[in-house]
Formats: C-alpha cells, structure tokens, sequence
C-alpha cells in the first residue's frame, strides 16, 4: 500500500527570515534563511527561484516548511545577477556549472550540510537548472531534486523559439512598467486569490523603481540574457540521468505541451536505463507557471516527499 502524503503545517504569518551573504569564488550570493524546528523531519531544503524572480518568490512554502513550528530548515537563495547576490561581467559568468557551485556554496556557507545529513534541492524555471545541476555537485548529500516548472527539457525544442526570440517574450509592456502601482496592479490580476502581502513583497523585490517613478527589472539586464542563453544551452539528458537522487517533476498547465511531454518521458527513461529511478511526474491542468503562489500546499508536499518512498503519482 502507498503511504499516504505527509500533512503541510499551516503557514506561519509571523515567521521571518534573515539575510546571509556567501563568498562563491568571489562572487557575493545573497540568501534568505528560514530557520527550521529543533527536530527536523526530514531533509534542510535549498530554494532557487527563476529568471526574473528573487528568494523571495519561494515565501509562502518556508513559511509552511521552515521556522521553530515548521518541519524542515529552509534556505532560499538569489541567483547571480538577481535580488541581492553579485551580477559579474565576466564571459562564462552565468554557465550553469558556475550556477550549480554557487548554490553548493550557499548549502555549504548556510551549514544545510551538518554531520551525515542530506539536502533536498528544489528549483523554479531557471532555477531548477541550476538545481539540478547542484543535485550533481552534492553527490550522495543530495536527498532529492524537486523541478518546478522546468529542468527536464531542451528549452528550444519544447518551445519552439531561438533564444532571441524567447528573450523579446520576457519584455513587459510599457504600461505595466510605467509606475509600482501599475506593476503591482498587474501581478495582482494574474490570480487575485492568491495575492497577499507576500505576493507583494515578492514582487516588489523582483523590480527597481526609478527617480522618474517607473519600475525596471531589479535583475541585471546582462545577467538575464546571459542566464537565458545559458537555459537555452542546458541538455538535461548530460545531467539527470546521473543524479543518483530521486527526481520530482511538478508541471504547471502553461507548461504542460506535448513537445515538454516528450522530454520528460525520454529524460525519465534515460534515468531507468541508468539504474536510477523514472522522474515522478505531477501535473496541475488548471494552474500558472508560478506554482509556489498558486499551489504552495502541494509544491509543499513533493519537498517533504523527497525522502519517502513515491506514492504512485505520475
């Protein structure tokens, strides 16, 4: 019989985090430290966000997870070039092995790796690259690997564009970007039910307002197309299959192509053909790709399912 789910706490309005700064290879990485109960259950989890996004983003999931009355340690950290971490110039800077050591680094500086314990990684988007590619970094320290929306297909072949192309899609129009008001207005719109004072602290990190009173994006400009052309060169068949890990793929209904499809059940396949387990798959047909806001209590459980045997889902 399969074991049932484990419950999500209830989320803790009251809890907070602190801010850190690592030193990877001289790069500063910020992150955002949760904290976790005395007794943890299970594994400490490393959070990464996508393009575009900062720690921020993963809020409403360490306040069910972390703090004194949580069941994990949760970590969130910014991204090169994003939030409050370094954006170097450098060619190569944003290669997604450089991207996997700097969250070694903040899963090593954050003391996540105590003693014989084990870190489950989780990654939004871009993030899930970059955490997948920790996953590899970490060896047997690696509990398990949890892909938010992405990770597990060659981005051109599943969207059908160049990355020039792709790049000219994260633009936002003129009228949203014209004041904090407008913006705010806009992220709120997405899903109104889900929009709180986390939302908004969320949003308000991932843009910079200006003297004139518009907002840019608070992530550099190079580092976004830079981490882009990155993403677009990303080959999940060279890193999944040698994650020893289980592998948990949670996929948004904007995400849920038939080419994307595809991937998953070759990259899973190449999994089962390397001895490790299939990916396990689930698939949320009503929601948007930004499933820590829209599904917090089920990005939840996939974390803290990372230790336990699959409950057949997929």
């Amino acid at each position: 019989m399969d074991p049932s789910p484990p419950v999500v706490p209830a989320p803790d309005t009251t809890l907070e985090p602190a801010g850190f700064i690592v030193d990877a290879d001289g790069v500063r990485i910020h992150f955002l430290d949760w904290g976790g109960p005395a007794e943890a259950t299970g594994p400490a989890v490393l959070a990464i966000h996508g393009i575009g996004h900062t720690a921020w983003a993963w809020t409403p999931i360490a306040r069910r997870l972390g703090g004194e009355r949580g069941e994990r340690r949760f970590v969130a950290m910014d991204l090169r070039g994003h939030g409050l971490s370094d954006a170097p110039t450098e060619d190569g800077a944003y290669d997604v092995a450089i991207q996997g050591e700097d969250a070694v680094a903040v899963v090593e500086g954050s003391g996540l790796l105590g003693a014989g314990e084990r870190v489950a990684v989780v990654g939004h988007g871009f993030g899930a690259i970059a955490a997948a590619e920790a996953a590899v970094d970490l060896g047997a320290g690696c509990a398990g690997l949890v892909l938010v929306d992405g990770g597990w297909e060659s981005l051109e072949e599943a969207t059908g564009l160049d990355v020039d192309e792709f790049m000219r899609g994260l633009d936002e129009p003129p009228e949203v970007m014209r004041s904090m008001s407008a913006f705010l207005a806009d992220r709120r719109e997405f899903d109104p039910a889900s929009w709180d004072g986390d939302q908004e602290q969320a949003a308000r990190a991932s843009v910079v307002e200006t003297h004139a009173g518009r907002v840019v994006p608070s992530a550099r400009p190079h580092a976004t197309e830079a981490t882009v052309r990155t993403m677009f060169e990303y080959e999940p068949l060279d890193v999944l299959p040698v994650i020893d890990a289980p592998v948990t793929a949670l996929i948004a209904a904007d995400d849920e192509t038939r080419s994307r499809a595809r991937s998953l059940a070759s990259v899973s396949a190449a999994r089962e053909a390397a001895g490790r387990t299939a990916i396990r798959a689930i698939t949320f047909a009503h929601d948007g790709h930004n499933l820590m806001r829209y599904r917090p209590g089920e990005v939840a459980v996939a974390i803290m399912s990372v230790h336990r045997p699959p409950t057949g889902e997929g």
